[in-house]
């Protein structure tokens, strides 16, 4: 068999919307091979809020762990390849990361699973596999997306039948500069001969330097075991919060464990806690971080009447307070704050999760 090159860049897309293994899951990650759940091809990029799409990401891909993986093809004789691709895909996860809500990447989804005459949720459900855990693993996954999106855990990878030397140089140093987001290449190189085709893909970009980096990276997100203590004590010692910034966090956490229906402990390795209140139908309305950050996640609170009626309601309440007011809801509707911001305010907040709680 001799190597030969793809007779078009739409044919090496085709074999990615069908194999998606040709992304070298394996190779990415050699303790937990990363599986990939397509959600579509050709997914619109805006560059502003309700802005119509300005770019087009040929595919956008699910790993097991909810984390975003945007892929861009181009064939070695293209010259684009050398440099302006990169430029493209960065703007492609600049925007995509706060432009793109979670309900518009579950749509894209759907529709494209109708197209196949699948079932959207089963589609999910098979992906995930079994989850021993209650609740509802698929709305789990997709939450877990939303995570992801809003702490710009993405992964850009480049595909090309060669990726010249060039290109190489940029990705390998762009991912070991860039956290959590990764930056990675797959080379699918492709032989025939004798009626058959062979196609042999090997990542890029992994140097010993990035994956130290990363490593450094993932030891820093371990979090195990998942309960009050350990994260108060990530958010101390790993993300050195200060003193009164662990009282504020512990303060809170005290307040959802006595009043929610339920506390998620995140569906990551990133320290964090989400109250659910059966009241709204068992979502989380607000996330916190071991970082310091805080989500109202008002994103969440738009599937029946009574749920709108509640984020009117839930708004409303935290205009009361300066540093709530001030704040513009993201694309999606969530809104976001960081330590400086909220933990001040916290008895605050509190008084206004009992008043719309009634507790």
């Amino acid at each position: 068999m001799t190597e030969a090159p793809f007779a078009a860049e739409d044919l090496l897309q085709e074999l990615l919307e069908k194999y998606p293994n040709l992304l070298a899951g394996d190779q990415i990650d050699g303790t937990d091979s990363r599986r990939w759940l397509l959600v579509a091809r050709e997914v619109g990029v805006p560059d502003d809020e309700g802005a119509p799409d300005r770019w087009a990401l040929d595919h956008l891909f699910l790993d097991q762990d909810g984390i975003p993986t945007l892929v861009e093809v181009k064939r070695s004789s293209d010259t684009r390849i050398r440099r302006e691709v990169v430029g493209q895909m960065l703007d492609y996860a600049a925007n995509a990361v706060v432009y793109w809500p979670l309900d518009q990447i579950r749509t894209r989804f759907e529709v494209a699973c109708q197209a196949r005459h699948e079932d959207a949720r089963d589609a999910v459900s098979n992906f995930i596999g079994d989850e021993a855990d209650a609740g509802d693993p698929v709305e789990r996954f997709w939450e877990q997306v939303k995570t992801n999106l809003q702490a710009q855990k993405i992964r850009l990878i480049f595909v090309a039948d060669q990726i010249p030397p060039e290109l190489r140089r940029i990705i390998e140093f762009l991912n070991g500069q860039m956290a959590p987001a990764e930056v990675l290449a797959v080379e699918v190189r492709q032989f025939v001969g004798g009626g058959l085709q062979t196609l042999v893909p090997q990542v890029i970009g992994q140097t010993a330097l990035a994956e130290q980096k990363k490593g450094a990276s993932s030891i820093k997100e371990s979090w195990s075991p998942k309960t009050p203590e350990t994260l108060l004590a990530s958010a101390a010692q790993t993300w050195n919060l200060s003193p009164e910034h662990v009282a504020a966090m512990k303060r809170l956490l005290d307040f959802s464990l006595e009043k929610a229906d339920k506390i998620g402990w995140g569906a990551g390795k990133t320290p964090a806690f989400s109250p659910k209140f059966l009241k709204v139908a068992g979502r989380s309305i607000y996330s916190v971080y071991a970082d310091g950050n805080m989500s109202v996640n008002f994103g969440w609170l738009n599937q029946t009447d009574e749920e709108t009626r509640f984020r009117e309601r839930l708004a409303d309440e935290l205009k009361t307070i300066p540093a709530f007011a001030s704040k513009d809801k993201l694309p999606g509707g969530d809104m976001r704050f960081s330590m400086d911001e909220w933990g001040p305010e916290v008895e605050k907040f509190i008084a206004v999760l009992e008043k719309v709680f009634n507790v």
